[in-house]
This record gives C-alpha cells, structure tokens and sequence, in this order.
C-alpha cells in the first residue's frame, strides 16, 4: 500500500516586503493553524514514514510541527521549492518510503492534489492537508490509477 500526505505551507507573514520570498516566516494565523492540523494529522492514524519539505522558512516551519506532532523527521529537499506537480510527486515516490508526507507550495500543492483526486480537490490553502492511499506497492502507478481511498482537510 502506498500512502501520501500533501501538505500545503500554513500562512506567512508579508510583513517584511524586503525580506526574500525563501525566507518569509510563518504569521499569527500560521502559527495557530499549523500545530492545530498536526495534531488532527496524527489522530488520523496515517504515520508517514519520512517529511519531505521546501527548505522555505514557512514550510520548514510547518513540516516542524508536523513531525513533532508524529514523531516522523524531516527531509529538507530545496526542489520542492516552488515545485510543479510532477516534480513534488517525483520526490515522493524517490523517497524510498511507502508513506510519506510532502510539504510544500502552490501553484504545484493544488495541481498535484486536484490530478491526483481527478480534480476534485479544486484548491489547497494555506495549511491544507489532502492524503491518498493506493492498493499498491509501486509508486510507478499512482498517477494512472485512482486512490482507493482519498481525504481533504483545511483549517477552516
């Protein structure tokens, strides 16, 4: 069985228009959402093996809740930062990992959850959480096969 968890960043703070994009922190809205939806991630059962995230401040930080909330470390990976759909799925499936989690931006979070949903998950906001199993142990197939089972959380 293979199973996903996309992650979009929780909200960052613009505050700063002089600070660059890469290094823009989580705001007071982010800060509250992201633990709150680490800790119903880990009520839901599904344990990733690995935390793949964008080396961003804001996704950094949000994948660091996530993995204090599971018990699962994080991988910095700097592609995921601003990642096209096939390039967040590539490094899934090049985790070596049958569970994984991936923590990342738009536009590439909502493409790949909306492909991989066959586009019924139409938008991942800020700190959004879509998860997909597949009755399969190759990664070579996920996106040609439906899930068997798929979810789609928001902080709101």
């Amino acid at each position: 069985m293979i199973r996903l968890a996309l992650v979009r960043h929780a909200k960052s703070d613009w505050g700063d228009p002089a600070l660059p994009d890469h290094d823009r922190p989580l705001n007071a809205r982010g800060l509250s959402d992201a633990p709150r939806m680490a800790e119903q991630f880990a009520a839901s059962g599904f344990t990733p093996e690995a935390i793949l995230s964008s080396t961003a401040l804001r996704a950094r930080t949000t994948a660091e809740f996530f993995s204090t909330a599971l018990g699962t470390p994080v991988r910095l990976q700097r592609r995921l930062y601003g990642a096209s759909a096939s390039d967040l799925l590539r490094s899934a499936t090049e985790s070596d990992c049958r569970a994984v989690m991936v923590v990342a931006h738009d536009p590439g979070m909502t493409a790949l959850a909306a492909a991989l949903s066959r586009d019924r998950i139409e938008h991942m906001p800020t700190c959004a959480v879509a998860t997909f199993t597949w009755d399969t142990d190759d990664w070579a197939v996920v996106d040609a096969v439906d899930p068997a089972d798929w979810s789609h959380h928001t902080p709101r």
